[in-house]
């Protein structure tokens, strides 16, 4: 079974330093699929996949501002607005003018806003537990949504998250079976959460995330307007976006490919035997979006 080659490189962006990794497939044509990764993790999370596809087409995983191995200067303000204005200025500088692209948590109101602003870029569409509709907010995400900077306790309940045990949580939490769940990716997490100013970056997006919740309605309008081919592949299992979730999308997608898995949030960690080949179907099915 081949075996990609993948580059780990750093490429700057508006002053920050955002580092990516890329697999790089034998054929110059190869269909490209943009991994947007989620909270708390990075692009490293998205590792097997590449391992696993990477020889077939070019994956691209860029960190986030605030994640990972990528660098942002002093002052820079974390908000989805700038983590989608960097994540388009990533994309520019590639010089990529159509992928399909893969949403998964946080990826989804980066990816949505990256839509809005180039839907000439998006060929194709894969949801990961990337919510965009309200039937799609557990209780708990809710009340993580209704946290406001002031209020007592708020900003404490955001950093309990960013413990190695809350980290560890996300990651186990609805799963079936638990050793399946390598414990690399959370440890590796918290090491970058516990990064000089990170956790400070955290407390800022989480008082932002209902920035997300407002543009619920335009997300679903882009969708019907543009109806991109999608495939959705979920953790059924998952606290935070439930399965309505999933399901919601087929009402503005109605042609949507939909896979619902007994597991959690990071459900590629538990399934990605039977998740990857899905989406090598999809990709073969769209063809070279370029």
């Amino acid at each position: 079974m081949p075996v990609p080659r993948v580059a780990h490189r750093h490429l700057d962006v508006e002053g920050v330093r955002v580092f990516y990794r890329e697999s790089l497939p034998e054929r110059q044509d190869a269909a490209v699929l943009l991994l947007l990764h989620g909270f708390p993790s990075a692009s490293h999370q998205f590792r097997r996949l590449i391992d696993a596809l990477g020889s077939r087409y070019r994956l691209i995983a860029p960190d986030y501002p605030g994640f990972g191995h990528t660098e942002a200067p002093p002052g820079f303000t974390y908000s989805f607005d700038r983590l989608a204005d960097v994540t388009e200025g990533f994309v520019r500088e590639l010089g990529l003018t159509g992928f399909v692209m893969y949403v998964f948590d946080f990826g989804a109101p980066v990816g949505f806003r990256l839509a809005e602003r180039h839907p000439e870029w998006i060929a194709g569409l894969i949801v990961q537990n990337g919510n965009a509709y309200t039937e799609g907010l557990s209780d708990a995400a809710r009340d993580f949504v209704a946290l406001r900077p002031g209020r007592p306790g708020a900003e404490e309940t955001i950093r309990d998250l960013l413990t190695l045990a809350g980290t560890r949580g996300q990651y186990e939490s609805g799963v079936a079976d638990p050793a399946l769940i390598a414990p690399d990716g959370w440890t590796l997490d918290q090491h970058f959460l516990d990064l000089p100013g990170r956790k400070e970056a955290q407390v800022a997006l989480a008082f932002d995330y209902r920035s997300n919740v407002e543009r619920y309605g335009r997300w679903q309008a882009w969708l019907r307007e543009h109806t991109p081919p999608a495939l959705i592949i979920w953790g059924g299992n998952d606290p935070f976006f439930p399965e309505p979730g999933a399901r919601a999308f087929l009402r503005d997608l109605p042609d949507a490919e939909l896979h619902l898995f007994d597991t959690g949030h990071f459900a590629l960690e538990e399934h990605l035997p039977e998740m990857a080949p899905l989406i090598a179907g999809f990709l073969d099915r769209l063809g070279d979006p370029r």
